[in-house]
């Protein structure tokens, strides 16, 4: 009865969502208020239908409703409670559902936080963004529907995959979708604000806290995907530049272009054009993420559908999405004039550039992840695009932006001046030096370690400019220590917001550089008693043994890490995992860390012919891996520090009045008003 029930939310769902959709476009074209009043609590019960339809879906995993072809297929009675829970997102049918609760999450936050709002602008948006639900409802109910029947229902589930049984997937994919889905609100507005016309300063202070949280959620989803993969596969690495990989990497590439894109645009009133296109840009891109994991073209564990009518089906939902929404732009684009004139040198351009490299960037992902199915469509054989080609071509276009992210902060609107930059960053300037020629002397001096070291110096130079810039906003050093102080306590969360980013950011690039410079692996058999060393330390194989945990059997080794004096630094217990449903083989990495490199070891197959107790062995000294972590923790907490800036909870007051007044308006006076 409960599978029926969250059956029938979904189709009420769906009529509340296409009410959302036209009745407040309409009335906002006529200027009639009660009309575009009605998004709002057509939200509410948007929201209320879902959430009572992924309720019900929920309590079919947890009370393992095998009689449900979605339970069946994705879960276990043997499976810990957690992962009957996250087996809800952990398939097709589950995921999309997910996407549309969060769909209807944020067009209800922005009905109920966005009271600020002139309500021709909000109706607009929120009718956008119904559409948008219309779609993927349409979607769900008739290519994927969660609640489907099984009959007779079997005794037991099949079981989710393995590898996603794992804290960190759990957690992972709900992350990942409200930075994907949180876009969403950004393309609304967007659109809304081409129907109607109007661009300004205060849309763009409107948009950002919307960009700024999907942007936040995006940055920790991909984090924690790859700290997942990293611990969990056994093979030493975070990011292989797979495609699924790419397909969050690629609108997180176009959306922090949008973020800073919208600043420019709030702040000089300029962009407005360029702002719109990315937000339009940011939101195709995840559409097209979900068509490449959904529609079957790719095979990854991240990928969940092989029917080819989804994928048609979401394809055309990014066809009319992609096609009408840039028609569109390309109809209003020519009536919104930059109010702001800017030089090349200024903080304007400088973010202009960066916009520019970033979106290059992501088209050149783009293009190295869709051109192997393009090649194999057109019988143009089968081709491989893998790291050194995503290294090759993304390093040189991010080593300029990051070079720029230190120097732009100190320029002036409108025009600045780079030669007083410059100065201003003697120190920053200095230390890139020092860290330079150190990194280079300690790693040998060789070709190789000079790359290092100019990477590690790329990495000091932001995180120096960074602190020289705070160092200047407070005055340190050239007022008294109060003064600085009294500045610091008033100066804005936004730039405390873009300071603690960019010291993240700062950090996973001498992460991502010492990590690729000075990598070691070693792959043996070893013998209970036999050491072998691994870095600064000694591993110990102690032997091994069989453990049965809740739904699989395991072998699990035991290495002691031991110093030069054989002092005892941690106990090493990797798995080899054997799940029984589905039946599978996984790799439990153990791994220490000392806050700057990590060892890691993992346990293969038995070589008895090596002798009793021979085990295969893998071990991985991974340096300036926890930097990574550093790096996406302070990035994500920096757009958290600048969202709860009170600028960006409030718009524009003055529009705010002059819209609600405009709205109440006859409907006679709305077209000249447009």
């Amino acid at each position: 009865m409960i599978p029926e029930i969250g059956h029938f939310a979904l189709v009420l769902a769906l009529g509340v969502a296409l009410i959302q959709a036209v009745v407040p476009m309409v009335g906002a074209q006529r200027g009639d208020l009660a009309w575009m009043n009605l998004a709002r609590p057509a939200s509410v019960a948007l929201i209320l239908c879902i959430g009572v339809a992924f309720a019900a879906l929920t309590h079919s995993y947890i009370v393992s409703d095998f009689s449900v072809v979605n339970v069946a297929l994705n879960s276990h009675t043997d499976k810990p409670m957690l992962y009957k829970i996250s087996g809800v997102w952990g398939n097709h049918e589950g995921s999309l559902l997910l996407w549309i609760l969060i769909l209807a999450i944020f067009s209800v936050a922005v009905s109920l936080l966005g009271g600020n709002l002139p309500p021709a602008l909000r109706a607009r948006a929120l009718s956008v963004q119904a559409m948008i639900t219309t779609g993927f409802l349409l979607f769900i109910l008739f290519t994927s529907n969660p609640f489907e029947r099984f009959d007779p229902a079997p005794l037991d589930g099949r079981g989710l995959n393995p590898l996603l049984q794992d804290p960190g997937l759990a957690f992972h994919p709900p992350m990942l979708y409200l930075g994907y889905v949180g876009f969403s609100m950004a393309f609304s507005f967007a659109i809304a604000a081409l129907i109607e016309g109007r661009v300004d300063a205060a849309w763009a202070r409107w948009v950002r806290p919307w960009t700024l949280v999907a942007w936040v959620f995006l940055t920790f989803g991909i984090a924690l995907g790859s700290w997942w993969a990293y611990y969990e596969l056994g093979w030493g690495g975070y990011w292989y530049w797979d495609p699924v990989e790419n397909a969050s990497f690629i609108p997180w590439l176009a959306g922090t272009a949008l973020l800073h894109s919208a600043i420019v645009a709030e702040k000089r009133d300029t962009l407005k054009s360029w702002t719109i296109l990315l937000a339009i840009i940011t939101f195709s891109l995840s559409l097209l993420g979900t068509f490449l994991v959904r529609s079957g073209v790719i095979t990854s564990v991240h990928a969940f559908a092989t029917d080819p009518t989804r994928g048609v089906f979401i394809l055309v939902l990014l066809a009319i999405t992609v096609v009408g929404s840039l028609g569109l732009f390309a109809w209003r684009a020519p009536q919104m004039k930059s109010g702001g004139v800017f030089a090349p040198v200024s903080r304007e351009g400088t973010l202009l550039l960066n916009n520019v490299l970033l979106s290059t960037a992501s088209a050149t992902v783009l293009l190295g992840t869709l051109y192997p199915l393009f090649a194999d469509a057109l019988n143009l054989g089968k081709v491989s695009v893998g790291p050194p080609f995503f290294n090759a071509v993304f390093v040189p276009l991010m080593t300029p932006m990051l070079i720029l992210m230190g120097i732009g902060p100190l320029l002036a609107w409108k025009r600045g001046d780079a030669l007083g930059a410059v100065r201003r960053l003697w120190a920053a300037l200095l230390g890139t030096a020092v860290v330079i020629v150190a990194t280079w002397v300690m790693a040998g001096g060789s070709s190789v370690s000079a790359m290092a070291a100019l990477g590690m110096g790329v990495g000091a130079w932001l995180l120096l400019a960074t602190l020289v810039e705070w160092a200047e906003r407070v005055r340190l050093f050239r007022d008294s220590p109060r003064g600085s102080l009294r500045r610091a306590a008033t100066l804005p969360r936004a730039a405390y917001g873009m300071t603690v980013a960019h010291i993240g950011t700062a950090l996973l690039v001498m992460g991502v550089v010492g990590n690729a410079a000075w990598k070691a692996e070693s792959i043996q058999v070893m013998r209970p008693g036999e050491t072998l060393a691994v870095g600064a330390y000694a591993m110990v194989f102690e032997g091994a043994e069989s453990l049965a945990g809740p739904n699989y059997d395991a072998i699990r080794g035991r290495f002691r890490m031991v110093d030069d004096d054989g002092h005892t630094i941690a106990i090493l217990t990797p798995e080899k995992r054997q799940y029984t449903s589905p039946p599978m083989a996984t790799t439990e990495a153990a791994i220490r860390t000392t806050g700057a490199h990590d060892y890691y070891a993992v346990i293969g197959d038995p070589s008895p012919e090596e002798g009793v107790g021979a085990f295969v062995t893998r071990f991985y000294y991974e340096p300036f891996v926890p930097f990574l972590w550093y790096g996406a923790l302070l990035m994500g907490l920096g757009g958290l520090v600048s969202l709860s800036d009170r600028r960006h909870r409030v718009g524009a007051p003055r529009r705010a009045r002059a819209a609600a007044g405009a709205a109440s308006r006859p409907a006679a006076e709305a077209p000249a008003r447009a």
